[in-house]
């Protein structure tokens, strides 16, 4: 202990009166008061160092001078709160750029052995070899800077002078500052004042903080029409079906607003504390999806529609289809209709007249004995009365209030309040569970299933159900192959002729329509393949109805089941090669 002692009173130069080990304050011995652990899961940015650390034997260095120094404080402080992963890897840094710094000064202030030569005149020990004796350096406060990983950040401690060494000023301050080249976001306030602070040494200070980098962010489409409709119907307290107002067209006036550009925010770069500028990123912008019938406005930010008409989204862009208005009935006042776009007729389509459209029908009267063809959807508000000559068509559904008499091929879903003797050919569904609900005679060919109230009546009208397959592309298949049997035919025809340039170009185009046929007969059968494939994973089709009289005769496949008695809740599907009606 006296050993220790008398290199502490050589250090800073005076003796002490205390033993030594109530000089030398422990690195335990004055602990700091535990915070209560917050709610949420932080990491404390407090650095705990070992009990012989550098840092902590300097410190008790300093406590001989300054008799009561309050204990080192390092934490990593600041405006803004470290994440727990950032504090994590920050601490580890300051940790190794701390000892590194304490063990550095340490060793400065370690004391050197000076050979003393001074003349011994009153001494009877001349004889004695000269002594030798050990001399502390004074060292000056010496400030110590710590930046953060992205140098956005940067704290300051400061070890104390030791012996006659100078005590900290602004001068330091500032050399340490541009040594560090902190020139950015300095608290200038805390450097003016920390010179006089009575416990400036051994505290980790919030220094100077960068500006951080905000990013851009990417411009967005807001659309003012719907991308995708979700068909719904309208049904009233007597479980009735507005066909009309099935709310499915969104029309648009020449010159309105479909969607507009939002542009992107622009980035902010931000500044280290070096005073190094972090670039940022550029939000993109969002192009505008423009389609058919469509225009950009003047300043590039709004889609306006070119034309009035009704705006669908076709899964890559917004476009107008143009509808026909019809103001009354398709007559003699307007003959027959071929448009290349949708249809709207206001009244009914009269006997002896078709309509023919590449996008959807919508009829708000009746349909007479009439042809419609439809490239979309058919919607008829007041129902269908054929005669066995009504023919109608359509690519994509079917809705109407009741059907007659007619023939009806769609290539997705049916549905209607009743059907009377109709020959329905449908790829899809046929959905008569609203209104009346009722089927009564016909052969109705679904795909994928039937859903009615009623089935036959109870005069036992005979109403056949065929259930599989694919009714309308079957239909259309045949048709394929008549045609393809006919071009070959005229083929054959045509090569007994005489040779001549007329025989060639009439070959040449024979054989390139029978490619065309083949093309379509090919499609044709890998589509019906894919839906087969389908309807099994969905469990197979299946009839579904509330009543259903004798009369109905029901083939799924190739089975046939006659039902010969009044049955509830008939659930008729194909099991193990069998029809069951469950």
């Amino acid at each position: 202990m006296e050993v220790k002692n008398r290199f502490f009173n050589r250090l800073f130069g005076f003796k002490s009166n205390k033993p030594a080990q109530e000089i030398t304050d422990s690195p335990k011995s004055a602990e700091m008061p535990k915070e209560t652990p917050p709610a949420v899961l932080t990491v404390d940015p407090q650095l705990d160092l070992a009990d012989g650390h550098a840092l902590y034997q300097l410190y008790s260095l300093w406590c001989k001078q300054a008799h009561r120094a309050p204990r080192p404080l390092l934490r990593l402080d600041g405006p803004d709160a470290l994440s727990p992963e950032d504090t994590k890897r920050e601490l580890a840094r300051l940790q190794k750029e701390i000892t590194a710094a304490a063990t550095s000064r340490l060793k400065e202030a370690a004391p050197r052995p000076k050979k003393n030569t001074a003349n011994r005149k009153e001494t009877d020990t001349r004889e004695q070899d000269d002594s030798i004796q050990e001399e502390t350096p004074s060292l000056d406060a010496l400030p110590f800077l710590f930046l953060s990983a992205d140098r956005m950040a940067a704290w300051l401690m400061v070890f104390p002078p030791t012996k006659q060494g100078k005590e900290l000023d602004r001068s330091m301050l500032h050399q340490a500052l541009e040594k560090g080249r902190v020139t950015f976001g300095v608290d200038t306030d805390l450097l003016d004042h920390l010179p006089e602070e009575a416990h400036r040494y051994f505290r980790l200070l919030f220094i100077a903080k960068g500006t951080p980098v905000i990013h851009g962010k990417d411009g967005y489409i807001e659309d003012f029409f719907k991308r995708s409709i979700q068909q719904k119907f309208s049904v009233d307290e007597h479980d009735r079906v507005d066909y009309f107002n099935l709310n499915l067209i969104q029309n648009v006036e020449k010159g309105a607003v479909i969607c507009q550009a939002i542009p992107p925010v622009a980035g902010v770069p931000g500044r280290t504390v070096r005073n190094e500028e972090v670039p940022c990123r550029e939000g993109k912008k969002a192009p505008l999806p423009k389609g058919r019938n469509t225009k950009v406005s003047e300043d590039g930010s709004q889609l306006l529609a070119a034309l009035s008409g009704r705006v669908e989204f076709s899964g890559q862009s917004f476009q107008v289809k143009t509808v026909m208005e019809i103001e009354e009935n398709v007559d003699l006042s307007t003959g027959n209709i071929d448009y290349m776009g949708d249809v709207h007729v206001r009244g009914n389509v009269s006997s002896g007249f078709f309509v023919r459209a590449v996008g959807s029908v919508t009829v708000d009267g009746a349909v007479e004995a009439a042809e419609i063809e439809a490239g979309g959807d058919l919607r008829v508000a007041k129902g269908i009365v054929g005669n066995g000559r009504t023919v109608i068509r359509s690519r994509h559904n079917v809705y109407a209030k009741y059907m007659e008499n007619c023939v009806v091929h769609v290539r997705q879903n049916l549905y209607a309040d009743y059907l009377v003797n109709c020959e329905i050919y449908c790829d899809g569904e046929v959905q008569i569970n609203t209104g009346k609900g009722i089927i009564i005679g016909g052969h109705i060919r679904a795909a994928q299933g039937v859903t009615a109230k009623t089935v036959g009546s109870r005069s036992e009208n005979h109403t056949y159900v065929y259930l599989g397959g694919q009714p309308c592309a079957d239909f259309e298949r045949e048709s394929l192959v008549q045609k393809a049997k006919e071009l070959d035919a005229e083929m054959k025809k045509t090569q007994r002729q005489p040779a001549g340039p007329a025989k060639t170009k009439q070959i040449n185009k024979i054989r390139l329509d029978l490619s065309v046929q083949n093309m379509k007969l090919a499609q044709f059968d890998k589509d019906l393949e894919q839906s087969k494939e389908k309807l099994e994973q969905k469990g197979g089709c299946r009839m579904r109805c509330d009543l259903a009289y004798p009369g109905l005769v029901l083939t799924i496949n190739n089975e046939t089941l006659r039902l010969t008695q009044e049955t509830s809740c008939l659930n008729g599907r194909l099991v193990n090669g069998e029809i069951q009606v469950l």
